[in-house]
């Protein structure tokens, strides 16, 4: 006989969390599983590690006697990590188990339409549940590229990137996204010889670019190198204590002592079942169109969901999913996104660029600020821009982006604009404290108002 569930969460991660901890608030009965660690990437391997080590790197810019040893040891500590090579989830589990979710720690596999099949250990039976709802909340991976001798190398993932208690004498990050960037000052910033190598011309080129120059700005003052745009070609591994060789596109070449990866995520659905309720992939995908609805009874949220990758995002679709399976009137609304890179100066951005806006059909004007050249940027002697899209039609934001300190901050007084679709004239007569990044938004705001 299976275990009956109304819903069964096959990941644990923050998407898988959200969804839990809802679903039994409002009464109905849930089975989480994870293969792994409870609590996900972000809270062991990714977000939290990465934001705790920059950090501790801006605190050793100011005081050079602030030892890795010291930020390495902080971040330990902080995910449960001390003394031992493996983080301890208990208080994931606790925190689900007290809520009244049924916490299996095993591999799951979806066998049939409303039915999981969970393998707990080496020949043992497979446990089964049957679910009136199942949430596909798997995260993602670290992408490995296909670069001939890069296996030899054995390359970092963002796992090692972020719990090695050891400093690299020297370190290559192939690729500038979010993940590698950020850790890229992170170890410059403690001494070690970093190298970017970017495909294309602007780190992070996802987001807009002056958020992307500022980026680069920062890393390079930092002593990191830029190698964009440029592929790796193939990888010279090192047999000894020699460094990795990887050969560039144009004939040149980098090494470094440790690989890192950061070249984009991959959804591990070998072996899920998917096919067992008439879900297709494509190219190894999930449908990924941010509806959330994969078939009958069968919801995904997180990184396989799309239409983008972060924990916030996560959260929020694993919430969503629950309504929506309870028969809450709600659809998922992408409009208002925050993205935010947590290096010094932090990024951040939620809407479309101008040239998005305009490939969408909207007759947007984007209007800018450099941030050096304003009251915050003289008294905290720092670079940066605050720019915003306006549709000018409905004189509405449709895109904000920002460098500068505190950007993951005080880009949310515009994804709330976006959301709520506020007028620019009601963002223009809002008052914002002086001196701040905020207020050099309200500036360009009130720019945008009067032209």
């Amino acid at each position: 006989m299976a275990d009956v569930y109304d819903f069964v969460i096959i990941g644990a991660g923050a998407a898988g969390e959200a969804a839990a901890q809802l679903a039994v608030s409002r009464g109905a009965s849930v089975a989480i599983v994870d293969r792994e660690l409870f609590g996900g990437s972000c809270a062991f391997w990714a977000c939290m590690p990465s934001k705790s080590l920059l950090h501790d790197a801006g605190i050793h810019v100011l005081d050079e006697d602030h030892s890795w040893r010291q930020a390495s040891d902080r971040r330990d500590w902080m995910i449960n990590r001390e003394h031992i090579d493996w983080p301890d989830d208990s208080s994931h589990v606790k925190s689900l188990a007290d809520a009244g979710a049924n916490v299996i720690r095993g591999t799951a596999r979806i066998e049939a339409p409303g039915r999981v099949a969970v393998s707990t250990g080496a020949g043992e039976e497979p446990r089964v549940l049957a679910a009136r709802n199942i949430v596909v909340a798997i995260g993602s991976n670290s992408t490995v590229p296909p670069i001939p001798g890069l296996a030899d190398a054995q390359p970092w993932t963002n796992r090692e990137g972020t719990s090695t208690r050891e400093l690299p004498r020297s370190l290559v990050v192939l690729g500038g996204g979010p993940t590698g960037i950020e850790l890229a000052q992170v170890y410059a910033r403690f001494g070690v010889a970093v190298s970017v190598v970017h495909s294309h011309e602007r780190l992070n080129q996802r987001d807009h670019p002056r958020n992307s120059a500022a980026i680069r700005f920062a890393l390079e003052r930092d002593g990191v190198k830029v190698y964009a745009p440029v592929r790796a070609e193939r990888v010279v591994a090192s047999t000894g204590d020699a460094d990795h060789e990887v050969v560039l596109g144009d004939g040149t070449s980098v090494r470094g002592q440790h690989l890192m990866l950061s070249v984009g995520r991959s959804v591990p659905v070998d072996g899920l079942g998917l096919e067992n309720v008439g879900v297709t992939l494509r190219d190894g995908r999930l449908p990924g169109d941010g509806t959330l609805r994969l078939a009958d009874g069968v919801w995904v949220a997180g990184d396989p969901a799309g239409p983008e990758m972060h924990t916030h995002l996560a959260h929020y679709q694993g919430e969503m999913v629950v309504r929506m399976a309870l028969g809450d009137d709600v659809q998922p609304d992408y409009r208002a996104i925050p993205r935010a890179v947590y290096t010094d100066p932090e990024t951040g951005g939620v809407g479309l660029t101008v040239d998005e806006a305009r490939a969408a059909g909207i007759d947007a004007v984007e209007f800018s600020a450099d941030l050096a050249k304003t009251a915050k940027g003289f008294v905290a002697d720092t670079t940066g821009h605050v720019t915003i899209v306006v549709d000018k039609g409905k004189r509405e934001l449709v895109g904000a982006f920002m460098a500068g300190p505190g950007a993951s901050e005080a880009i949310h007084e515009a994804v709330l604009a976006i959301k709520t679709r506020t007028p620019i004239d009601v963002l223009a007569d809002t008052i914002h404290a002086f001196p701040t990044v905020a207020r050099v938004l309200g500036t360009v705001l009130v720019e945008a108002a009067r032209a």
